[in-house]
């Protein structure tokens, strides 16, 4: 089952990232890469982040913004 992420802005739309992404084999994987690119993602204007594994949500949205 692969996990990946979905890009949102605030108001929960899904939008897309410039940046290589990926499937990832295991959870941990994931959320490794999502603590490496969160800053770049910021920039880049998205919002949040969901992690789905085979499409289905573990958990989010998680905001990139401090609070």
């Amino acid at each position: 089952m692969p996990w990946t992420w979905r890009f949102e802005k605030a108001d929960g739309t899904e939008t897309t990232t410039g940046l290589q992404v990926e499937e990832f084999s295991t959870q941990g994987d994931a959320e490794s890469w999502i603590g490496e690119a969160w800053r770049d993602l910021k920039e880049e204007g998205i919002d949040q982040v969901v992690l789905l594994d085979d499409g289905a949500t573990v958990y989010g949205p998680m905001s990139l913004h401090a609070e």
